[in-house]
């Protein structure tokens, strides 16, 4: 019996773990962490803004005729509404990044509904779109995201590719970005800090000036998330 109820509590642990942190996962509600894998089509996403560098991230996707989605924090919303402003009306796409940056998985539900739709509200408020796309803090997911994100028309992003740029240089970023994308594929890099309202995005910037000619001469063509999944009116 005892040898039982450790294989159980074990496979249990397994599922949780799989539920909470595979991209593949459909356990805690509706997931993409890629497109199409016949299409040469990849999104660019950015989170964590917005921020004092993310003006600089948009000089580099405007002079590559270039468009984004952005994950954005609503506490960094408030602090810089013009910046999210200029975002939509530059054509890029909005997406929900919670209001604080938590890791839900330490938290209640009711506190993760409240960080959700809290930054829907201030994202409305603030650029007048209503995002259709979640990612969660530190890509972990919890329990409580199978209700809240189908009552918010909400859907979870992670991503095949991410260039850890929150402490590597812009070489690693570029060479793990580059090594990973594929057709299909979602690319996770950031452009803020969490919500702590100061960042340091420069080896970020440097590593976009480099991955997306790079990648563009292998043929892939840069889209937002939504258009990445065939719906470019939610772009």
């Amino acid at each position: 019996m005892l040898v039982e109820a450790a294989a159980v509590a074990a496979g249990g642990g397994l599922l949780a773990a799989y539920a909470v942190g595979c991209p593949a996962s459909q356990l805690l509600g509706s997931t993409v962490f890629h497109g199409p894998r016949g299409s040469r089509r990849i999104a660019l996403t950015f989170d964590d803004g917005p921020s004092e560098w993310t003006p600089a991230v948009l000089d580099v996707l405007g002079e590559n005729r270039i468009k984004a989605t952005f994950f954005v924090c609503g506490r960094n919303v408030e602090r810089k509404p013009e910046i999210v402003k200029l975002l939509a009306a530059s054509g890029h796409e909005l997406g929900n990044h919670t209001y604080s940056h938590p890791c839900l998985l330490l938290h209640s539900a009711r506190t993760a509904d409240d960080e959700i739709q809290r930054t829907q509200r201030i994202i409305e408020e603030a650029a007048g779109v209503l995002p259709r796309w979640f990612r969660p803090p530190y890509g972990v997911r919890a329990p409580g995201l199978r209700r809240i994100l189908p009552s918010l028309r909400l859907t979870s992003v992670l991503w095949t590719a991410i260039g850890n740029d929150w402490k590597c240089q812009a070489d690693e970023i570029t060479a793990r970005v580059l090594a990973k994308t594929a057709n299909g594929g979602i690319i996770c890099l950031h452009d803020g800090d969490r919500a702590e309202g100061i960042a340091g995005r420069r080896e970020t910037v440097t590593a976009v000036k480099r991955i997306i000619p790079e990648l563009q001469s292998r043929g892939f063509e840069f889209v937002t998330v939504s258009e990445l999944f065939g719906n470019p009116a939610a772009a």
